[in-house]
Formats: C-alpha cells, sequence, structure tokens
C-alpha cells in the first residue's frame, strides 16, 4: 500500500507540474505561446482560457472534494495532453515529450487515485 501512495504522489507530483510549467507559460509568455498555436494550426484565442482550464483542473486533481468534478478535470487533462502530443507529432517540432510523459502518468495518478484517495459524494 505505501509503494502505491508513494508512486500516486509522483504520477500526480509530475503530472501537475507539468500542467503548471505550462499554464504559467501561457500566462506570461502568451504572445510566444500564440505563436506556437499558430505553427500547430490552432487558433491563438484559446491560449488563456486553456490556461485557466489546466489550473482548475490541477486544483481538482489534488483536492478531489466533488468526485464527478474530479472525473471531468482528469478527463480534460487527458485530452488536453492527447491534442497536444498529436498536435506536435504532426508538427514534428520535437515537443512532445511533455504530453507523452502527462499521457504515461496521467493514467497512474488516474487509477491509483481511485485506490488511495476514494472520493466520498459531498
Amino acid at each position: 500500500m505505501k509503494i502505491q501512495k508513494i508512486s500516486y504522489w509522483i504520477a500526480t507530483l509530475i503530472t501537475c507540474g507539468i500542467f503548471v510549467f505550462s499554464a504559467q507559460m501561457y500566462f506570461r509568455n502568451t504572445e510566444m505561446v500564440e505563436g506556437f498555436f499558430e505553427i500547430l494550426q490552432y487558433p491563438t484565442y484559446i491560449v488563456i482560457p486553456l490556461a485557466i482550464a489546466k489550473v482548475l483542473g490541477i486544483v481538482m486533481v489534488l483536492w478531489r472534494g466533488i468526485p464527478w468534478l474530479t472525473e471531468w478535470a482528469y478527463a480534460g487533462l487527458f485530452f488536453d495532453a492527447v491534442l497536444a502530443f498529436a498536435a506536435h507529432t504532426h508538427a514534428n517540432d520535437g515537443g512532445y515529450l511533455f504530453s507523452l510523459l502527462i499521457l504515461i502518468f496521467l493514467p497512474i495518478s488516474y487509477f491509483l487515485g481511485k485506490r488511495i484517495r476514494p472520493m466520498y459524494d459531498v
């Protein structure tokens, strides 16, 4: 049980760390990120809303207070990582590494979290 708990927290903190890094880049270097979005053929108007969604997703993953919202947060973060991985792979720019790490660690966090930190209906 202790190994599972440690694995859960490592996977969760790596995932959240990558998303925090990404969100702060979106907030602090908006023009640069918009340039990347143009290269990847994504609309630039979603940069700030996506950063806000990432921060809210991280909060829900760590808090786990509302079960259905936590499930949606994990789903949203997963879809974000899948789309980022696909976009970077298609652009062949080598930026897919962080997305790949999230796609590895996010499911570990999700499934171990169901065992380690069960959610209760509030």
